[in-house]
């Protein structure tokens, strides 16, 4: 009587976990509108929070995620050095440090109150200051036109990963005491640092 009572309760716990299962991944479902209206393609107004605003994606034109607030930028005390994805870090190409888009990906920047955007490579970690949702290149702060004023509104549309073939920097190992090795943007070739 003991064991058909211990087999019902397993039972029962197994179609519990199953239901529970169940209902975890119907969570998670999207409404798939396949009516490609116009309305499935815009984004939520910017007055509704900060993002990450998540929008169903049904071509690669479509962003993914779409994040608001405050971008700053960054230059030639990086020049040269290697980014969180391994590539050499170029402030003369269109790439940006995003503290939580996959790396590499491609994202679209817009200016807010200037309207002005440009696409860039997220190919490192970053910004490190509170506050701030993106540190941009020098060239793509310059393409928005806040090189002097240092920061801007902006508006981030994630886009999708980019390919990992046209920039990727193969695995290197390194000293820590001595840092990653630093490169020419130029070409390429590691710069010889002086013996500490």
């Amino acid at each position: 009587m003991t064991a058909r009572i211990q087999d019902h309760t397993l039972r029962l716990a197994r179609s519990l976990c199953a239901l529970g299962a169940f209902a975890l991944l119907s969570a998670c479902a999207t409404n798939s509108d396949t009516s490609g209206g116009e309305e499935s393609a815009r984004a939520p107004a910017l007055g509704e929070g900060r993002g990450p605003w998540i929008i169903p994606v049904a071509d690669s034109a479509r962003p993914r995620a779409v994040y608001e607030g405050l971008a700053s930028w960054y230059g030639a005390r990086f020049q040269g050095r290697l980014t969180a994805n391994g590539e050499v870090f170029d402030q003369h190409a269109l790439t940006a440090a995003h503290p939580t888009l996959p790396l590499p990906s491609l994202a679209r920047v817009t200016r807010l109150d200037t309207g002005e955007s440009v696409v860039v490579r997220v190919n490192d970690r970053g910004p490190f200051v509170e506050g701030r949702i993106i540190d941009l290149s020098f060239a793509a702060a310059n393409e928005l036109d806040f090189v002097e004023d240092g920061v801007a509104e902006v508006l981030i549309e994630a886009l999708g990963p980019a390919d990992v073939e046209d920039r990727a920097a193969p695995p290197m190992a390194f000293d820590p005491a001595e840092g990653p090795p630093r490169f020419d943007a130029e070409t390429l070739e590691p710069i010889q640092t002086a013996q500490r």
